[in-house]
């Protein structure tokens, strides 16, 4: 029998809102979904909720309707462009620490039901250094984190990177450049925060790629589509394209019992812990 791929579960994250993350996420896994990859979507901004939006979709339901019983994780799932699932926000997640031993084993369940249709699942958190984003980043296999250039992007992205350095031991982080002006210039602010953490912290950043400031970008967002397949020959779509392929070409770990089991072992874990300020 032909071995089950792992999936791949990557936190999209950054310290400071409105440096275009949720948006990055959702072109990332139209681009992935575009080249033949089977792609969800957690919308883990359970304060914000904007995944649905940005994609003009209506969820009737959402994950605390899974955490209840009452519907399954494919019964809540909805299909976005080039069949991307979204798996829509809720504040539901918050009350992990309070499942039952079986309330437990349901949840874990109902993500291992979908671990062989799925390749990646891009998990799509809140801005900052709350308990619910720290807690999605740790449970991740990768994390990226997007910043652009504003003092405060790199401060918090900064802050971020450290937190989950010294408290967890986390010590390998992607990192995106949004709103750029050119190629040089996202190469150029990756450089900056590299120069701060290489002196304070025992961290390895990788630079994914550059995305540049486009009108267009903010056209497909008007148009609730996303500019991959609104405007696919804009220069934000070819840098997303871009940087979905180096993405999909980052190696993956098997775990016991699939990852996406093991994801949500680790919510599960981590939400019971009260170490998170």
């Amino acid at each position: 029998m032909k071995p089950i791929k792992p999936v791949r579960v990557i936190a999209v994250t950054s310290g400071k809102g409105g440096v275009g993350k949720t948006n990055l996420s959702v072109n990332i896994g139209v681009a992935l979904a575009k080249a033949g990859r089977r792609v969800a979507i957690l919308d883990a901004d359970m304060g914000l909720a904007n995944v649905d939006i940005l994609l003009g979709l209506f969820p009737e339901f959402n994950l605390s309707h899974v955490l209840s019983g009452e519907k399954t994780l494919k019964q809540i799932m909805l299909t976005g462009p080039s069949g991307v699932k979204i798996i829509p926000a809720s504040s539901g997640i918050q009350r992990m620490s309070d499942l039952s031993t079986a309330e437990q084993a349901g949840v874990i369940r109902a993500f291992s039901e979908i671990d062989h249709e799925l390749d990646v699942l891009l998990v799509d958190t809140a801005a900052g250094i709350s308990a619910s984003v720290i807690n999605f980043a740790r449970a991740c296999q990768d994390i990226i984190v997007v910043v652009c250039d504003e003092p405060t992007s790199l401060a918090d992205a900064y802050a971020y990177i450290k937190l989950l350095n010294r408290d967890y031991g986390l010590n390998r982080f992607h990192i995106i450049t949004n709103m750029v002006q050119s190629a040089e210039h996202g190469q150029a602010l990756f450089n900056k925060l590299c120069k701060v953490t290489d002196r304070y912290l025992d961290v390895a950043l990788q630079f994914v790629g550059a995305v540049p400031q486009d009108d267009y970008l903010k056209r497909a967002v008007q148009k609730q589509t996303p500019v991959v397949e609104a405007f696919p020959q804009s220069k934000a779509a070819l840098a997303i394209r871009n940087l979905a392929r180096k993405i999909d070409q980052w190696p993956t770990k098997p775990k016991p019992g699939g990852y996406l089991e093991f994801f949500v072992e680790r919510m599960i874990q981590y939400s019971t812990q009260k170490d998170v300020a």
